[in-house]
């Protein structure tokens, strides 16, 4: 399976309803970044209400993005920077983990900013995509 075809199956397994079929494997990460940001944010808001099963759905679903985003690295094509970017992916996992068990907003707000910064980063190279 190529990493494109790895990105779509993830997104497809997250259950955002959305055209995907002829998305580029740029735009498909994109929507991977997204769904992950809106995930961490469900999870924060959960958190917030004290909803316990919805903070570790959410968490769930934000860890199944960000592996489907580890998944999808071409380490061949990528070299350096998509060996940082399993690094960072895998400090995410355990971050967002942590966060579920301690029930502690800091570690989703920092994985939110971690991922919006790799998705900011994406996004400026959408042209070259």
């Amino acid at each position: 399976m190529t990493p494109a075809q790895q990105a779509l199956a993830q997104y497809n397994r997250i259950g955002t309803v959305s055209a995907v079929e002829d998305a580029s494997p740029h735009r498909l990460i994109q929507l991977l970044l997204d769904a992950g940001l809106e995930r961490i944010a469900h999870a924060r808001r959960a958190l917030e209400a004290g909803d316990v099963a919805a903070r570790g759905l959410a968490i769930g679903k934000a860890l199944d993005i960000v592996a489907g985003l580890r998944g999808s690295l071409n380490f061949e094509a990528g070299g350096e920077i998509a060996t940082n970017l399993d690094a960072l992916y895998e400090y995410l996992e355990r971050r967002l983990l942590q966060a579920n068990l301690e029930a502690d907003a800091g570690m989703l707000d920092e994985a939110a900013t971690l991922l919006r910064q790799v998705k900011e980063g994406w996004d400026g190279i959408a042209d070259a995509a």
